[in-house]
């Protein structure tokens, strides 16, 4: 089992930056991909980012290309995601994933079947 636990939401008005985290602990070493969706009330999870464990690698959204950044901390067992720019469409609850499955095309990590293990999200609020 791989615990994951997110924070680093709140209300921010647009324009603003946010940066969340996601630590994960116990049966880490099977992780080999981790990455953060987002659900916005009424609205289907959508797919925002994701980085490979141990390469580094990372894929994104189209929808958040040039705002959003991830990235992971081995040593802390945690991945981040940056968020500039906030918009109010942003406003949702970020959940990371951890991915015991490792895929050459990084596209299969945009899909929310392709993880094992989830956290139960940071609200991120923007206000206009």
């Amino acid at each position: 089992q791989v615990q994951l636990i997110e924070s680093g939401g709140g209300l921010v008005q647009a324009g603003g930056s946010l940066r969340l985290s996601c630590v994960a602990s116990g049966r880490t070493f099977t992780m080999n991909a981790m990455g953060w969706f987002r659900q916005a009330p009424g609205q289907e999870r959508e797919f925002v980012a994701a980085v490979t464990w141990g390469g580094g690698s990372t894929t994104y959204a189209d929808s958040v290309k040039g705002r959003f950044t991830i990235s992971r901390d081995r040593a802390k067992n945690t991945v981040y995601l940056n968020i500039d720019s906030l918009k109010p469409d942003d406003t949702a609850v970020y959940r990371c994933a951890a991915s015991s499955l490792k895929y050459p095309d990084l596209k299969y990590y945009h899909r929310s079947r392709t993880y094992d293990y989830w956290g139960q999200g940071t609200q991120v609020t923007v206000s206009a």
